[in-house]
């Protein structure tokens, strides 16, 4: 059986918050973050729909997964990445770091 959610990345215990972009909309979202990108070495980071949809694309292993409020995506280190835009959408990221 698949389980695309078991392709998400774990947060490593005890990850703590220490930045939090700006909330973003389909309208001021960052053209940057709908590009593969990545964090630096050590930065994991969560992508926190506040409302709406996005989908979001981990390269390596190519996965898609669509966050919602209930289910955030977790952003592994060096991991390219990247989102898309499926509607109206309330959205930040938070990095965190151990």
């Amino acid at each position: 059986m698949d389980c695309p959610l078991c392709q998400m990345p774990a947060l490593p215990p005890g990850a703590r918050e220490y930045r939090r972009s700006a909330t973003f909309t389909e309208v001021n979202v960052p053209a940057g973050l709908l590009q593969n990108h990545r964090t630096k070495a050590g930065t994991w980071a969560l992508v926190v729909v506040e409302a709406g949809e996005l989908e979001y694309t981990i390269e390596s292993p190519l996965s898609t997964f669509l966050l919602t409020p209930q289910l955030p995506g977790v952003i592994a280190p060096t991991v390219s990445h990247r989102v898309k835009v499926l509607g109206p959408v309330r959205f930040y990221v938070a990095f965190l770091a151990q």
